[in-house]
């Protein structure tokens, strides 16, 4: 305490989760969008850390609880969204006054693929979308047309909506890169949306969110189960909701549309993740094998009528 230390027995009375929920309340006074994987985050570093004193999550306790989540057959991206709120709520410790950490350990973070892969093929989408209940046809529709983000159209409300416009408006702050977007409705995504407006009420509450769950008593929420049994039912193996947003771009860069314009509806604000997003399929590889081949087939006819024999040419400059 001479020094102006604190003495190392307080530190060992501050436990993970003090931290925990500091770092929580941090999430939610300042209003941040992910707070719900923030939670998710908590939880499962809390079935390890309940508990713990803070002097006692160190680089060795922290390598057990990365292997027990592998042996959960966690994927590495989840593991380090995990260890990121770890160390997140460790800084914010340091920060209090008096600080509730004296150090911060070593934090490894696992390998990711960052390379995105996973798209839907129209048909595949057709058959997810009939595998799955009534109250989700509405949402993976929009979902995959759109390219939106899977908070953006579940926290999607009316005031949003416009029909006679036919567009959809979200304001700047309630999307990931804080600016505004607006998207315009085609036939198909007009048709669910008027749906979608039929049905407000009919729970006996009318609510602001646009998709709702089953029942028509809240807003879409978790829908794991029935989006793994609507996947094996299609027959289309593993994929995830945000498939739709690669799949979106996908296939507006293919119709044709700008670049900028699809990047505008996606929200992709850099053009490297957009890239990374705008995937080439096997069936993309063929179709340009294809066109190559229909290309020079049409110089080889153009040329066609053009080819001379030299030979003969020469002889007959001889007769003459």
């Amino acid at each position: 305490m001479s020094e102006g230390k604190l003495p190392g027995v307080y530190f060992d009375r501050v436990r993970f989760d003090e931290l925990a929920e500091g770092f929580l309340a941090d999430y939610r006074i300042n209003g941040k969008r992910s707070l719900v994987r923030a939670e998710r985050s908590v939880q499962h570093l809390k079935t390890f850390f309940e508990g713990t004193p803070v002097t006692h999550i160190t680089s060795p306790a922290i390598q057990k609880y990365i292997e027990k989540r592998i042996e959960q057959d966690a994927a590495n991206a989840t593991i380090n969204r995990e260890l990121a709120a770890l160390k997140r709520m460790l800084n914010l410790g340091v920060r209090q006054t008096p600080p509730k950490v004296d150090r911060v350990p070593y934090i490894p973070m696992l390998r990711e693929d960052n390379v995105r892969k996973g798209f839907f093929e129209h048909g595949e989408f057709l058959a997810l979308r009939d595998a799955l209940s009534d109250h989700l046809k509405g949402f993976v529709t929009f979902g995959y047309k759109t390219g939106w983000r899977l908070s953006e159209i579940t926290g999607l409300t009316w005031d949003k909506v416009d029909f006679n416009q036919r567009v959809v408006r979200l304001d700047p702050g309630e999307t990931k890169n804080n600016e505004a977007r607006t998207v315009s409705m085609d036939d198909e995504v007009l048709e669910v949306l008027q749906r979608q407006k039929e049905l407000r009420g009919k729970s006996g509450t009318v609510l602001p969110c646009v998709f709702l769950n089953a029942e028509g008593t809240d807003q879409v929420k978790r829908f794991d189960k029935s989006w793994k049994t609507a996947c094996k039912t299609a027959e289309i193996g593993k994929r995830l909701f945000h498939d739709f947003r690669r799949s979106a771009v996908r296939n507006m860069v293919r119709a044709g549309v700008p670049e900028r314009v699809a990047m505008t509806i996606s929200g992709h604000k850099t053009r490297s993740v957009f890239e990374r997003y705008n995937i080439v399929s096997e069936e993309d590889i063929k179709l340009a094998a294809q066109k190559q081949a229909a290309y020079l087939q049409s110089q080889t006819v153009t040329f066609s009528g053009t080819v001379v024999d030299f030979n003969e040419k020469g002889a007959n400059r001889k007769s003459v």
